[in-house]
């Protein structure tokens, strides 16, 4: 869902020339002989109802190559950071964090809606935690 919505926020503040946004799994539990589950019904359900599509996104994994990638590498909770540790080493660039670490609660996980299944409140995290990121990057000057 966080890559929907920050690609929204991002089109909204016309800055989409600024990011390559892409979203990945830490584990491998939604890809199956080398094809990713589309985004689970309930998640694309939420997203739509706030006039987003998913269409054509299925799961892939992070890899280590990721990092290079990247500027950021931005988890929605601590079993994910843990995992991403196991695929990418050590964060010697400082470029992986939380989420909600751009928001008024560092270091708190987004609550995966497959348990809860409180996909509006998960929805309403991630808003937050990807306003707070644009905020980031727009008070430390790294886009205009």
């Amino acid at each position: 869902m966080a890559e929907f919505i920050f690609k929204d926020i991002v089109e909204k503040h016309h800055l989409t020339h600024h990011f390559h946004i892409a979203s990945a799994a830490t584990s491998t539990e939604e890809i199956w002989n080398g094809i990713g589950n589309p985004v689970y019904p309930p998640a694309r359900a939420e997203l739509a109802r706030h006039g987003l599509s998913c269409e054509g996104k299925r799961a892939v994994q992070v890899t280590r190559a990721d990092y290079e990638e990247y500027d950021y590498i931005i988890c929605m909770d601590s079993h994910n950071l843990r995992n991403l540790a196991r695929i990418i080493g050590p964060d010697r660039e400082g470029k992986v964090s939380l989420l909600l670490d751009y928001t008024d609660r560092p270091g708190a996980s987004i609550a995966d809606p497959w348990y809860t299944g409180a996909f509006d409140v998960t929805y309403s995290d991630i808003l937050d935690g990807c306003s707070g990121f644009l905020s980031f990057l727009k008070n430390n000057r790294q886009i205009d």
